[in-house]
């Protein structure tokens, strides 16, 4: 049989996960294949209701809306928290000090990924709405948006990566909020729910290759940022840093985790951003629970 898993180039553990060969050859003795499925990682929970795929890999929000929309979808495993993976900047001279300056002011994010959970996080933490107090838009192409901040044009960008890098390199831009001032920022894995019951054997031996990949990466920084660099915006050298910046540590799903993404889950419904409360504990399957916790342990066990 075959796995269909999504990959874009905002997850770096699936990126390059699907170029090391070591699902291939983990799946082998089990009679299995893998397709990697290109995708855009807000798109990933309509994608698993769908069938489209079976196992996808995104931030925080993205499994929020797909849950929200009805796609019948389960947590399987997180990173570590990324603190330093993504920053709200703001024009160093400009009237925004804090986040409730925001108020009345266009903030340029990737709207639907985790970048919509963290500003609408900082915002309520200050009684403000994502919906009714900021106008949130999608950066476009060939935008300079740290030029827009410094002329005013907008008062805050979300920056990630190695965008978030070269930005701090500019001149009159100032960090507002890191990422892990915020939210943990992880890193989540989840797959249809049919898939991962019926063919669990299949989501474990997944964990335990994006484990081994993070393992790769941690050890070969620059053979991870030349596989970026040679695909994605960005240069090899910020790649690098970026890079750095994670965890490459893959964790069973912890309660702390669904209570954040609870709390997402109820200021996304107030804000309209979702269409209806929903309850995260149900993306949950304890079958799951033993078999990811028993290759994450040998994983981390060998790795000593």
């Amino acid at each position: 049989m075959t796995v269909t898993i999504g990959v874009h180039g905002s997850n770096p553990s699936l990126y390059l996960l699907a170029r090391l060969g070591i699902l291939e050859r983990a799946l082998e003795p089990l009679g299995e294949t893998v397709t990697w499925l290109p995708v855009e990682g807000t798109r990933v929970g309509e994608l698993l209701g769908a069938g489209t795929i079976d196992f996808g890999g995104t931030g925080s929000t993205p499994p929020i809306v797909g849950q929200a929309q009805g796609h019948d979808l389960v947590y399987v495993a997180v990173s570590a928290p990324r603190p330093e993976h993504g920053a709200l900047l703001v024009a160093d001279e400009g009237p925004v000090r804090t986040p409730a300056d925001l108020a009345g002011g266009t903030v340029v994010l990737s709207i639907g990924s985790w970048q919509t959970h963290f500003v609408a996080k900082a915002l309520n933490d200050v009684g403000l709405s994502y919906r009714d107090d900021i106008t949130p838009v999608r950066p476009a192409a060939g935008q300079d948006q740290a030029a827009r901040l410094r002329a005013g044009e907008i008062a805050g960008w979300v920056a990630q990566g190695p965008e978030l890098v070269a930005a701090r390199r500019e001149s009159g831009l100032r960090v507002l909020h890191r990422v892990g001032d915020v939210i943990t920022d992880r890193s989540v894995f989840f797959a249809r729910r049919a898939f991962a019951e019926e063919r669990s054997e299949v989501v474990a031996t997944v964990v335990a290759a994006l484990r081994e990949a993070d393992a790769w990466a941690a050890a070969h920084p620059e053979e991870a940022a030349e596989l970026h660099a040679a695909e994605l915006p960005g240069t090899r050298a910020d790649w690098v840093e970026a890079l750095a910046a994670l965890p490459w540590r893959l964790e069973p799903v912890p309660a702390s985790f669904i209570a954040e993404q609870q709390e997402a889950a109820d200021i996304f419904a107030a804000n309209g951003f979702i269409d209806r409360p929903i309850t995260v504990a149900d993306a949950q399957a304890a079958e799951l629970s033993a078999p990811v916790a028993r290759v994450l342990a040998a994983a981390d066990g060998a790795g000593r």
